[in-house]
């Protein structure tokens, strides 16, 4: 683990006591402390080095002059707003027998969500009797996104409305770093650890543009490409994730499918939905589930 500080006294051989207000989290034994060449860890890290992506902004205005790391002992777990069960909790609670296919998000879960992760389960690559692992990053991620206790919110409701015993619901307090495929690796093994073996794969997933120009940073299928040439060795199967859209004729289908059969296509943007939203106005439900709108709502 490594931590940054500017502290000018914090020496390797010390150790110090991690609280969380006033409860006592971890102790840590430092073993060294090094002054980071940050730009090439943003090179390595997110594949640029440019002040307009998101990660490396972060790096270079907001952590310490000093990276330290050492041995870390835990003693308490954090008390969150939302429950975050450990990968062991999750672990025991998945069936060891089946394929586990881990779905993740940081936004509210609506209606093409849902067909996306359910659908999943009849990929080629999934074994019969697989379950879902719905598990979001419930963190803060970006300025303008939903707060995770909101979205926590949202997924508990939406649990309780599909009842869906093929779909498992966890939460994971985790900041996305929008680093794109490099980030896709990351959440392929963070998920193994909770018990998965599959892990669906999304179109330009992490994906960040520069604030500056509006460029994409990573091709949309990167993320998809790098999962696939490395699933062997994290020992995670990559499922690409559908690109469906809604049609009146036939609902949910595939987009070439819907293309294929001139069916008419239904569209709402992310930003329209959010002024609806704002402004009251009736959603759609083949868009948004009635119990999440409620819940976004009620928080706004």
């Amino acid at each position: 683990v490594v931590f940054d500080t500017d502290d000018e006294d914090l020496k390797p051989g010390m150790t110090i006591l991690l609280k969380d207000g006033d409860r006592p989290i971890a102790t840590v034994k430092f073993t060294e402390k090094f002054a980071p060449n940050k730009p090439l860890e943003c090179l390595k890290c997110y594949g640029t080095s440019q002040i307009e992506h998101p990660g490396s902004l972060m790096v270079a205005t907001e952590r310490g002059r000093y990276y330290m790391g050492g041995e870390v002992t835990g003693l308490n777990l954090p008390i969150r707003e939302f429950p975050c069960r450990t990968p062991k909790e999750v672990r025991d609670s998945l069936p060891d027998d089946k394929d586990v296919v881990a779905f993740q998000c940081r936004n509210p879960v609506h209606r093409a969500h849902y067909e996306l992760f359910t659908r999943a389960l009849d990929d080629e690559n999934v074994g019969e009797g697989g379950v879902v692992l719905v598990h979001p990053t419930c963190g803060p991620t970006q300025a303008d996104d939903i707060p995770g206790n909101v979205r926590y919110k949202t997924y508990e409701v939406l649990k309780e409305e599909t009842a869906d015993p093929r779909v498992k619901w966890d939460y994971l307090p985790y900041s996305m770093h929008m680093a794109g495929p490099r980030e896709a690796i990351q959440h392929m093994i963070i998920r193994k650890n909770f018990g998965c073996t599959h892990f669906i794969i999304g179109r330009d997933m992490a994906g960040s543009k520069s604030s500056i120009t509006g460029d994409d940073f990573y091709g949309a299928y990167d993320a998809q490409d790098t999962a696939k040439a490395n699933a062997e060795k994290l020992g995670v199967t990559p499922v690409p994730s559908l690109n469906l859209v809604y049609c009146e004729e036939e609902g949910y289908v595939t987009a070439d499918f819907a293309e294929e059969k001139g069916l008419s296509i239904k569209k709402l943007s992310g930003t329209k939905f959010r002024q609806m939203l704002r402004g009251g106005e009736d959603i759609p439900e083949w868009f948004a589930f009635k119990s999440v709108v409620k819940v976004l709502r009620e928080n706004a």
